[in-house]
């Protein structure tokens, strides 16, 4: 592919993730058939269509994208439904412009490393007027460069710092490792980035595929932004019901009792919303790969 062909079937990919984000039932978030938060799946649809563009603009850095498809998301959608979606994409898409990043998954994580190595401190401060602007629920205090301030370290070690209490920053540091080594073996080659109308739902292999990531994700790692807003406990029991539907071995989205699931969660207002994020991400990461002739399994 060309570098412009990169770049347009790479904002293809990110936005068949955002349309699968809200197609599929995610228990805890929001989609077409389960609205909540205020919120519905038309505002995130409409958000992802306003950030792609500024999202893959050909040779922005990696703050600049996040600030210009923050302000257009909002702009469309009124309230922040995307912020960790945002920052996380941000740096894939900085890294499909590097010649032969779609050739394989390890050099796909190499080019997404190369991309944070080189994060500055204009990255940083473009990075957290974002992330104020969009004020993000559960939004607290730091000690040290707390995103209502101005930054004075690049955006890679101003992330380093939160690593420890959000799992999008911890992917800035640690090259997105929860990603590239938690769900190598989950992702599916073929899966590819064909149209979805989310108003006539998707398949169930599909549906399954998505909802088996994310639950891993779930299942797996403590949900920050549930940990930041309800603390530990919550998260933790969160958790443990999302490996249970793991281990159950079948496709959810036929169990009623998993869309009851759906329905106590956003009753407590308990909102998953960071392993939405990164079950996005994924996506746009397998997307990336099974379409640019790259398998997840190496041979």
């Amino acid at each position: 592919m060309t570098l412009a062909q990169r770049i347009e079937f790479a904002k293809v990919c990110f936005l068949h993730a955002c349309r699968l984000d809200v197609a599929v039932r995610k228990p805890g978030n929001v989609s077409v058939d389960s609205p909540g938060h205020g919120m519905d799946a038309q505002l995130f649809v409409a958000s992802a269509q306003a950030a792609a563009a500024p999202l893959f603009e050909s040779g922005a850095r990696v703050g600049p994208r996040v600030e210009a498809a923050m302000a257009a998301s909002l702009a469309a959608a009124g309230c922040n439904t995307n912020l960790g979606i945002v920052l996380l994409c941000a740096p894939i898409a900085a890294a499909v412009e590097r010649e032969g990043s779609l050739a394989s998954a390890p050099a796909l994580r190499a080019a997404i490393g190369a991309v944070l190595a080189e994060l500055d401190v204009a990255d940083a401060r473009a990075a957290y007027r974002a992330i104020a602007r969009a004020n993000p629920g559960g939004l607290g205090q730091a000690s040290a460069q707390d995103v209502r301030a101005v930054p004075s370290v690049d955006l890679r070690a101003a992330m380093s710092l939160a690593a420890a209490r959000d799992r999008i920053a911890a992917q800035y540091a640690n090259g997105y490792a929860d990603l590239f080594d938690l769900l190598l073996d989950a992702m599916q080659p073929g899966f590819t980035p064909t149209p979805v109308n989310i108003d006539s739902g998707v398949d169930a292999r599909t549906t399954a595929y998505v909802q088996g990531v994310y639950l891993r994700l779930l299942g797996t790692l403590a949900d920050s932004h549930i940990v930041r807003k309800h603390g530990k406990p919550v998260a933790q029991t969160v958790m443990r019901s999302a490996q249970d539907w793991l281990t159950r071995g079948a496709a959810p989205d036929s169990d009623p009792e998993f869309a009851a699931w759906d329905a106590s969660l956003k009753a407590g207002g308990i909102n998953p919303g960071t392993s939405a994020d990164l079950t996005v991400a994924a996506l746009l990461l397998g997307g990336l790969l099974a379409a640019g002739g790259a398998a997840w399994h190496e041979t």
